[in-house]
């Protein structure tokens, strides 16, 4: 069975908060959203909990079993089964998996939209040399001259192109075939998330959108009912980028020597100055786990806004590439061609 995306976790945790809260066992959950599911993959998976559950084996073991769903999830669940708060976690989990799933849908558009819009680009640039170029140089030819200077080098290499157009039509497949395992294969979005943490324009970037995981699980397990140190532990599984897992390493190293938890992410330097104040203020009010929501909330919104300015940026930049580019193109033919023509008249 493959993974569940953020979009079925956060449906499915939304639809068995909702029963838990109304009084319904997690088996009696099960049973409920099974009469709803048309035959296929999920029927069979939820199936197959609810048989384990029906042996006795408890709903966190029936998920980890299934390996649809992810390691974090499970642990939670159990979390929620021994404090008897099942209904409040997976409710919690809801709301994670789909600020997950507005993060990956925000990153992929803004990633998504240059790559479209320079494979455009590039169609109209190769349709331009290889097609129109040509038609200009007969032109040149009837007139009894030809292209010099940058019109003939472009001419020259949209022969090449024409004469390996197997070989370039192969690569461009090869190109599309990557990017489409990066982006709907599980292997693949690692290995472009393992990219763009590590690209030094995205760098930062990256570091914030883990430093929101981070708040936010930190925010899920407090309000869960567990112990920072217990927290720090999940959060550490979650968190893929290293940087920053190494940061909250980093803090269980200091909690367990006996310092407190706000001193420990202060001198991690995981969060800015008014972020470890934030949390400074919510420890000795006793609300720490609205802070951590709160910061989570905020880098989100740093993100989102990121994101929105870098496309907005991105969109007219790119149309006037293009529009020089081709005007360029189109110039170095044109103004020999108008003195040849007017040397003629």
């Amino acid at each position: 069975m493959k993974a569940f995306t953020n979009s079925e976790l956060s449906a499915f945790c939304g639809q068995l908060s909702l029963i838990l809260q109304s009084g319904i066992s997690s088996f009696e959950g099960i049973s409920l959203m099974l009469e709803d599911l048309p035959k296929g993959e999920a029927r069979d998976l939820l199936t197959d909990i609810l048989h384990q559950m029906e042996d006795g084996t408890p709903l966190h073991d029936a998920l980890l079993s299934s390996g649809a769903f992810p390691s974090y999830l499970c642990s939670m669940a159990e979390v929620g089964e021994q404090s008897g708060r099942l209904d409040d976690v997976m409710e919690g989990l809801a709301d994670h998996y789909r600020r997950e799933e507005a993060l990956a849908g925000n990153i992929r558009s803004a990633v998504s939209y240059p790559l479209i819009m320079l494979g455009m680009m590039a169609v109209v640039l190769i349709v331009l040399v290889v097609r129109v170029l040509p038609v200009f140089q007969e032109v040149f030819e009837q007139l009894g001259a030809g292209m010099t200077g940058i019109s003939a080098s472009l001419l020259r290499f949209g022969e090449r192109i024409s004469d390996y157009g197997t070989v370039f039509a192969v690569i461009i497949v090869l190109l599309a075939l990557i990017f489409c395992w990066a982006y709907f294969t599980s292997a693949g979005r690692k290995r472009a998330a393992a990219l763009f943490r590590n690209f030094f324009l995205s760098r930062r970037f990256a570091e914030k959108v883990a430093c929101s995981r981070f708040a936010g699980a930190m925010y899920l397990a407090l309000s869960s009912g567990l112990e920072v140190d217990q927290g720090l532990e999940l959060s550490e599984r979650l968190v893929e980028h290293p940087g920053v897992r190494e940061k909250i390493r980093r803090i269980r190293e200091l909690t367990a020597e006996g310092q407190s938890f706000t001193e420990a992410v202060s001198d991690s330097r995981i969060f800015s100055g008014l972020y470890t104040r934030m949390l400074s203020l919510g420890f000795k009010t006793g609300s720490m786990d609205s802070v951590m929501k709160q910061i989570a909330d905020r880098y989100d919104e740093e993100i989102e806004d990121r994101l929105t300015t870098v496309v907005s940026r991105l969109e007219p930049t790119l149309v006037a590439v293009l529009s020089i580019l081709a005007g360029l193109i189109l110039l170095s033919v044109m103004l020999p061609l108008l003195g040849i023509m007017s040397n003629i008249g």
